[in-house]
């Protein structure tokens, strides 16, 4: 009608107003058809297709639009043309472009327009330029709310947290006292976030209440986001079980909240419930939110309903979603699944090179890692940070150092090297390949060292065995600053537990306490993991009963440390407990309750929860189930029943297995399944001392000197060498280590007096070395100066010199425990009036008056 009208093809108000509705209903092209068809043009039309391009994100057609106007035209941009403009400098993050303009609002004297100058704001935030937006902000002269909220983002945005909740304070406090709006929350709340500050987030909830903004359907959202992030998952299913106005953001948030806690039940639970209700639809978010919770195999069956609802609403198309698929499979063990995906994307990617690259380096197929890596590069894409990252792992889990050296050269060439996250890969490759000199010269040379890199290096050492360089690491970290997350509080648990240093781990449990980690799942099961490898079972106790949200991990952590210490009928109760509480079992469930039945001589019950474990519980039993059920058969001397089950597994038994039915025919002097039982097991693993050892110490305990010499003669040809017995002990937060090995049972003349007096008063009460354990072709009273040299042995009296009476003695040794040792530590805790525990390298031994809680069956 305005088209054909000459009254009003001309009017400037009514075509200034099409413009901008055609730029408002999302159709931009309209608008320019608009503008084109007008004889004469005035700045308000130009500012209304500049600012119509703008507000469509077709950012370049805006700055388009501005040059022509600037040089086509006699008008002079205002202050209504430069906020579009620079907006879209911002969205096409052109610094100098932006700059530029901010040079020409300088010159035609704007720069006292709040508007030019909140635009500017938001520009420098969003380029990472800080400062910049720092010196707009200072410089105005005339600050609106609008102002202060641009601000608090970009400060939010670039993380500078703490400084945005400062600003958020000074804005509620200046002169003119502004009363933030929903801008204003839903700005700062994702701080709060992101901070993980619950305390401070619920000060803002109050305020929203306050402010009569909680009801602000954005408000909520970010309400909900903020406890979900926060950790607080039942207060935000609260608010939004309480909220009748929801829209997809809102179930998206609650969905990712679920999520990121790794509760696979309630986020599908939601899911449908969100189909069902069927107000708000799916999105293409809603799928990525979801899939971070598929994660295990078990998962695999949602996860395909989910790709197949995905395939009919058109999702699969989505690049993000096709790529978030790639990489679900693959976590779920289906990397055929996951190929399959890739092959059948149109477009690739590298992000979706990436995905598949990277899945098959997480997930156990490290070489075809390496051969689609190549594909890539041969289909002429170029890999980017995160292609040669999962590189860089592919080649850790491989130990393949060459390679990964190659590439380490190829990085400095193109000036990779420094990259935050190619480090923490290179860190990760040398630690795994054993080079751990080399990681520490590369972080050292890191010249800002982020808290992942410190993780990313303790994490290595504990994992290697290095578990006191970890802690001397841990103590640098906090001396230099950095705050530890639950990736450092659960390194650090580790590494204590390793070396049963519980001063340290009491420490780290404090720390953790004081920074609120102790309630996160992984760290609670790291705390009562250390306690119970520290030999403290009943603070283990105490800090499982303590917990509030017991999950199954949580039961399973407390089940193990109880198995470890040879508590079965007490393993057995929390098991049946755990049950009572509707907690369904998983595999690592009964790989610490058959431990707890080995370790304790409960056979019996034993096979009967085996059973269980598949007819009612509907887990199939893996190596590591069988390898208990082995070992339990073994230890109670039924050998023929246990090589029987050996031989019937429906997967091959690996040396783990043969191992230790190999210990069990020692301890029975069954040399003829023994000899056949060791066959096996050079088969598998040829060239590893341990085997020899066993089957040395298997004839020397039948008196098979002759075969002794064979097999210790073998060793030396293949240039093996047995472990010497080490033990270590805490004293002071230090830990102190002890070799056995030296016949005239080296160490000060304390030392040796102290075992003397020791030795002098066992006697009296029935202590008689057994030479048996001397496996060693001496004579009688040579084999008692070797026992006298045991490494446990030695961190007794030590224990003993450097600790008050009364006080338990916590003891760690690499190997098993001989009976002698064993049987002068029950009468040495009854003559020194003191409990003394002893962890070997199978289970932990608790000496009181006389006994050992094993019943001395080990």
């Amino acid at each position: 009608m305005v088209a054909s009208s000459t009254l009003f093809h001309n009017d400037v108000v009514i075509t200034t107003r099409l413009i901008t509705m055609y730029s408002m209903c999302d159709s931009p092209l309209d608008s320019r058809l608009v503008f084109d068809g007008l004889e004469k043009k005035n700045l308000f039309q130009w500012n209304a297709m500049v600012s119509g391009y703008s507000r469509n994100k077709l950012y370049e057609e805006a700055l388009r639009a501005f040059i022509e106007l600037v040089l086509q035209t006699d008008f002079k941009p205002d202050n209504f043309t430069f906020p579009c403009v620079i907006k879209a400098c911002g969205g096409i993050l052109d610094v100098r472009l932006g700059q530029g303009v901010h040079g020409m609002t300088a010159k035609l004297g704007l720069l006292g327009d709040v508007f030019v100058c909140n635009a500017l704001i938001a520009f420098y935030g969003k380029c990472g330029l800080v400062d910049e937006a720092v010196k707009v902000f200072d410089f105005m002269s005339e600050k609106n709310l609008v102002s202060w909220n641009s601000m608090i983002c970009v400060f939010a945005e670039n993380g500078f947290a703490q400084e945005g909740l400062r600003l958020f304070s000074e804005m509620i406090k200046c002169e003119k006292s502004f009363v933030p709006d929903v801008a204003s929350l839903v700005t700062i709340l994702p701080v709060c976030a992101g901070e993980g500050n619950l305390e401070m987030g619920m000060v803002f909830h109050g305020l929203a209440v306050k402010l009569g903004l909680n009801q602000e359907l954005m408000v909520k959202n970010a309400l909900l986001d903020m406890y979900s992030k926060c950790g607080c998952l039942s207060h935000a299913k609260g608010l939004f079980d309480k909220d009748n106005n929801k829209n997809v953001v809102s179930w998206n948030t609650m969905i990712g909240g679920f999520a990121t806690q790794g509760d696979a039940r309630g986020t599908f639970y939601l899911l449908r419930k969100m189909q069902v209700e069927g107000r708000e639809k799916t999105n293409e978010v809603t799928i990525l939110n979801v899939l971070p919770v598929c994660l295990e195999r078990s998962e695999l069956l949602c996860l395909k309903e989910l790709h197949a609802y995905s395939i009919r609403h058109g999702f699969h198309y989505d690049q993000l979603v096709a790529n978030a698929f790639i990489a679900s499979y693959a976590k779920c063990g289906s990397l055929c699944s996951s190929q399959l995906m890739f092959n059948g994307m149109e477009t690739k990617t590298v992000s979706s090179w990436n995905a598949l690259i990277g899945g098959y380096a997480r997930n156990g197929a490290p070489r075809k890692a390496l051969e689609f890596y190549l594909q890539m590069i041969n289909s002429g894409i170029n890999p980017d940070r995160f292609s040669l990252g999962s590189l860089l792992l592919a080649c850790s889990h491989m130990k393949s150092l060459r390679f990964g050296k190659e590439i380490h050269g190829y990085l400095i060439r193109i000036g990779l090297e420094t990259d935050p996250f190619i480090v923490i890969s290179l860190l990760s490759l040398y630690i795994r390949c054993g080079k751990s000199a080399s990681a520490r010269v590369l972080f050292e040379e890191m010249e800002n060292k982020s808290l992942v890199s410190w993780n990313a290096l303790i994490a290595g050492y504990s994992q290697i065995g290095l578990p006191d360089e970890a802690l001397v690491l841990f103590r640098q970290m906090l001396s230099d600053g950095i705050q530890p997350d639950e990736i450092s509080i659960n390194s650090v648990f580790r590494a204590c537990s390793q070396l049963s240093a519980l001063r340290l781990g009491k420490e780290a449990h404090c720390y953790a306490l004081k920074a609120y980690l102790a309630e996160d799942i992984f760290v609670g099961c790291s705390i009562i993991d250390m306690y119970a490898k520290s030999g403290c079972i009943e603070q283990a106790r105490r800090v499982f009963e303590k917990s509030r949200n017991k999950d199954v991990a949580l039961w399973n952590a407390i089940i193990v440390g109880y198995g470890l210490h040879g508590y079965g009928k007490e393993a057995l109760g929390l098991f049946e407990k755990m049950l009572a509480f509707g907690m369904k079992p998983d595999g690592f469930t009964f790989v610490g309750i058959l431990m707890a039945c080995c370790h304790s001589g409960l056979v019996e019950e034993g096979l009967k929860y085996f059973n269980d474990m598949q007819n009612f519980h509907g887990i199939t039993p893996k190596l590591e189930h069988y390898a208990c059920i082995v070992d339990m058969l073994g230890r109670a001397g039924r050998l023929d029943e246990s090589l029987r089950l050996v031989n019937e597994m429906p997967d091959e038994p690996d040396a783990g297995i043969w191992s230790s039915l190999l210990s069990s025919c020692k301890t029975f002097n069954a040399l003829d399944i023994g000899t056949k039982v060791a066959e096996k097991l050079f088969e598998l693993e040829p060239n590893k001392a341990e085997n020899y050892v066993l089957l040395s110490n298997l004839f020397a305990a039948s008196g098979k000197w002759d075969d002794v010499r064979r097999v210790r003669q073998k060793m030396k040809e293949i240039g093996l060498q047995k472990d010497a017995g080490r033990s270590w002990i805490e004293l002071g937060g230090k830990v102190h280590s002890f070799m056995a090995g030296n016949t005239s049972f080296t160490g000060s003349k304390q030392m040796q007096n102290m075992w003397r007096r020791l030795e002098e008063k066992i006697r009296k009460i029935g202590y008689k070395p057994n030479t048996n354990s001397a496996l060693h072709e001496l004579a009688e009273d040579e084999k008692i100066e070797v026992l006298r040299g045991h490494s446990e042995k030695q961190a007794i009296c030590v224990g003993l010199l450097r600790t008050s009476k009364g006080e338990t003695l916590r003891i760690n040794k690499n190997l098993r425990i001989c009976v002698d040792c064993h049987n002068a530590a029950k009468l040495i805790s009854k003559v020194v009036e003191r409990e003394i525990v002893i962890r070997d390298n199978k289970r932990f031994h608790h000496f009181r008056n006389g006994c050992c809680s094993c019943g001395d069956y080990w």
